[in-house]
């Protein structure tokens, strides 16, 4: 082996790049009238807490905060919120397990 041919330094290595945190079911909202849905399906390996929340446009009509509900794996969910009156907006949270 000739030693003048041989690199100075080690040959570069490509820097990985960084995995994103891949986390958070995919929720769809359906608003019909005074009701809401949220079709949530999680394809991630972690569980994902989700909440759906309502916002009612009257003064009066109480805004809904619903329960946190466990996705697993591969899972799905169906939450549902109303208002008595029109929807004024509507989301869904999501937090690790």
């Amino acid at each position: 082996m000739d030693l003048a041919e041989m690199p100075a330094e080690p040959p570069a290595r490509a820097t990985p790049t960084p995995t994103a945190d891949l986390f958070g079911a995919d929720c769809d909202t359906v608003v019909e009238g005074t009701l809401v849905t949220a079709y949530c399906h999680n394809s991630y390996p972690e569980t994902d807490l989700v909440r759906l929340h309502v916002e009612c446009d009257r003064w009066w009509d109480l805004d809904g905060d619903g329960n946190a509900v466990a996705v697993g794996p591969a899972g799905r969910a169906e939450l549902v919120g109303r208002c008595w009156k029109e929807v004024r907006s509507t989301w869904v949270s999501h937090r690790r397990a």
